[in-house]
């Protein structure tokens, strides 16, 4: 009778926790609730970034609410935040390259015709940076009312970008039709 107890202690433990797991990625964890400027935000997934057979970044996506698709995560409203951990040194030019040309791949003349002054705002910010050694935490932080913010560690670089839809451009960087790496989009959706 007494095991027959704690197995129902034990199931109900399990029952009542969190919806929101820690997810770890390569070593590096990423926690199942993030702040925001001040909004929290959870945990949706994340996943391994890889070119050739290199492990490039570990990446956790942190949105208002979890989301199942691809189109819900990108369309959602509120704080949003793009979280990176560098496995390997990388230029600064390295980085900006490979987040412009996976913005260009995902939008079409006329889109990148209303987007590129704001691409080009952040590719120089993001070049400031000079280097991200192995280790290095980038955050990429939509703020409403302000824009999509870019921190190293925890230093603010360069100033807003203005625009809800310039987040929703880079977030189709990892997200869009055309995706940087198709398994860490699919990461992207499977938290815990």
């Amino acid at each position: 009778m007494k095991s027959v107890l704690r197995l129902l202690a034990i199931a109900a433990c399990l029952i009542a926790a969190p919806a929101f797991a820690a997810a770890e990625v390569a070593g590096i964890k990423f926690e199942d609730t993030e702040q925001v400027a001040g909004q929290a935000t959870v945990l949706n997934g994340a996943g391994l970034r890889t070119r050739l057979f290199f492990q490039v970044y570990a990446m956790g996506l942190y949105l208002p609410k979890k989301e199942a698709s691809a189109a819900a995560a990108i369309g959602a409203s509120g704080a949003k935040r793009v979280h990176i951990v560098t496995l390997r040194d990388l230029t600064a030019e390295q980085f900006a390259e490979a987040l412009v040309k996976g913005f260009a791949e995902n939008h079409d003349a006329a889109e990148m015709a209303k987007l590129q002054a704001r691409l080009d705002e952040f590719k120089a910010t993001l070049l400031s940076i000079g280097a991200a050694k192995k280790g290095t935490q980038i955050s990429i932080d939509f703020v409403p009312g302000s824009g999509t913010r870019l921190l190293v560690g925890s230093n603010q670089k360069g100033k807003d970008i203005a625009g809800e839809d310039f987040y929703a451009g880079l977030l189709r960087i990892w997200l869009g039709s055309k995706p940087v790496d198709a398994d860490l989009k699919a990461a992207l959706f499977k938290a815990g």
